[in-house]
């Protein structure tokens, strides 16, 4: 187990995987959750985030930089659901 890997896959690929991940669930929210439950499912929506970083990072298997990749791949997802989510508040605001 000492030897260096030879082609170790890329650190960027789980993150990137998070972050599509956190932008489907929240159009997929937008999209089939009425507007009163938005906000709690928003906040699945990132817990479920969350526990998709630590997976992909786990099964990554380097310890080298995971406080990094795991907190990258977290911060991704909460600003995306952030800006999706005053996106929703300001197309709330428009009259239908």
């Amino acid at each position: 187990m000492s030897d260096p890997a030879l082609a170790p896959r890329s650190p960027l690929g789980g993150v990137v995987i998070v972050w599509g991940a956190a932008l489907i669930a929240a159009v997929a929210i937008g999209i089939f959750v009425p507007m009163q439950w938005r906000v709690q499912w928003l906040i699945v929506g990132f817990g479920g985030a969350v526990l998709l970083s630590f997976a992909l990072q786990l099964w990554y298997g380097q310890t080298k930089g995971f406080i990094f990749r795991t907190a990258a791949s977290v911060t991704g997802a909460l600003l995306l659901l952030g800006v999706v989510s005053a996106g929703f508040a300001l197309a709330a605001l428009v009259p239908a």
